[in-house]
C-alpha cells in the first residue's frame, strides 16, 4: 500500500483492489476466517482498518502463493500467531528480569 493512499477505512471495492482478488473472495473468506471481522458501517457496508487488509493478505499469500487449503491456512495463521505472541511474552519477560536486576543493583550502590 502506498502511504499517500493510506485512510483510516477502505471500502470492500478498494480493499479488493489492493489485495488484488474480488470483492466476493474477500465475503467468502469472511466467513471461513473468523478473525476477519471488519467494521460494518449503519448501512451494512464493510469498512476495513489498514490491519484488515493485511489479514487480507496473509491469508491470499497461504491460499494463492504457498498454495494452501483453507483449513490448512487457518492451521499455519493459527501457529504463526500463538508465535508471534510467544516471542512478545518471552520479551515482556526478559524485559522485566532485567528491570529488576537493574533494580538490584542501584540498590548495591
Amino acid at each position: 500500500m502506498d502511504p499517500v493512499d493510506e485512510k483510516l477505512y477502505y471500502k470492500i471495492g478498494e480493499a479488493a483492489k489492493i489485495v488484488n482478488v474480488e470483492p466476493y473472495v474477500i465475503r467468502y473468506w469472511e466467513t471461513e476466517f473468523t478473525f476477519l471481522r471488519p467494521y460494518k458501517s449503519k448501512s451494512s457496508h464493510r469498512l476495513y482498518l489498514k490491519s484488515d487488509i493485511e489479514k487480507l493478505l496473509l491469508i491470499k499469500d497461504y491460499l494463492y502463493n504457498k498454495k494452501f487449503t483453507i483449513e490448512g491456512a487457518k492451521k499455519a495463521i493459527k501457529i504463526e500467531s500463538s508465535q508471534k505472541n510467544g516471542n512478545i511474552r518471552l520479551i515482556k519477560n526478559i524485559h522485566n528480569e532485567l528491570n529488576f536486576i537493574k533494580s538490584l543493583l542501584l540498590s548495591r550502590k
